[in-house]
């Protein structure tokens, strides 16, 4: 059965989208033996309140393209521009980053493990909590405050997680591979819900899946990235309004017509 996620709240956490923009971005890595090229030539644009799928091979550079936006590291050529800033700590404060794992601390509750995005930014942590427990309904969590990661199921987990991430308000949402870990089932009703929830939650969005159709479905537009050193070799249009069905939505024919377009890009 599928969450419903109401548009409002006492205090909604929704914030004016911002864009993103990559300019001839690369990053090479050193070691011992050789230099590894992870990005060369990137360039994109993400418009305010758009979201924008980026899907390529494994170890083309998707995770270290987040990490570059995000402020975690620094390209080695071109620029990076979040929320209008190019400053690496400016754009670090304008996104929220969720990784692959959800990360959740197992001596904490699942409020105490969303709280702690309020809290790391000073947040007394009975304020943090106080002011996190009014979402937990809205995100499908209603009595499941006092339950600790390890008796919450994957997808449970990951709702946490995205909360968590929501939670400081930032216009930028970077997404790696959220529901990677998931059971296929799981993993289609995680798409619903987050389809869902952005659309309560408005935000400038990066995904980087390796599902072309998850991408599809959650995306405004579609990247596609080349092997390693990772390149765009293609961007695609998703002509479907939001919201969406997820089961009308990958039923469609122009979904269908783009994911063949999309895997032949990938060489798939």
């Amino acid at each position: 059965m599928e969450t419903k996620v109401e548009a409002s709240v006492a205090e909604p956490l929704s914030v004016r989208g911002q864009g993103v923009t990559v300019k001839g971005v690369g990053r090479t890595y050193g070691s011992r033996r050789a230099d590894v090229t992870a990005l060369e030539g990137v360039d994109l644009e993400v418009r305010a309140g758009e979201a924008l799928g980026v899907v390529g091979p494994s170890g083309c550079g998707k995770s270290t393209l987040l990490e570059v936006v995000a402020g975690l590291q620094d390209p080695d050529s071109g620029v990076v521009e979040v929320a209008g800033e190019t400053d690496a700590d400016a754009r670090r404060a304008a996104c929220s980053f969720m990784p692959q794992s959800d990360l959740l601390l197992p001596w904490r509750d699942a409020l105490g493990n969303a709280a702690l995005a309020l809290e790391s930014q000073g947040v007394r942590r009975r304020e943090a909590r106080e002011r996190a427990a009014p979402l937990f309904e809205r995100f499908g969590l209603a009595k499941f405050e006092d339950v600790r990661p390890a008796a919450l199921s994957g997808g449970m987990r990951q709702r946490v997680a995205f909360l968590r991430t929501l939670l400081p308000g930032r216009p930028v949402l970077l997404l790696d591979e959220p529901f990677a870990s998931l059971d296929a089932i799981t993993r289609a009703e995680m798409q619903a819900w987050l389809a869902r929830a952005l659309e309560a939650e408005p935000r400038t969005v990066i995904l980087v899946t390796h599902d072309v159709e998850e991408a599809l479905f959650l995306s405004d537009r579609v990247a596609v990235m080349s092997r390693r050193p990772g390149r765009i070799v293609s961007e695609l249009e998703v002509p479907l309004a939001r919201p969406r069905d997820r089961r009308a939505a990958v039923a469609d024919p122009r979904l269908i017509r783009l994911r063949e377009r999309a895997l032949e890009a990938l060489g798939a």
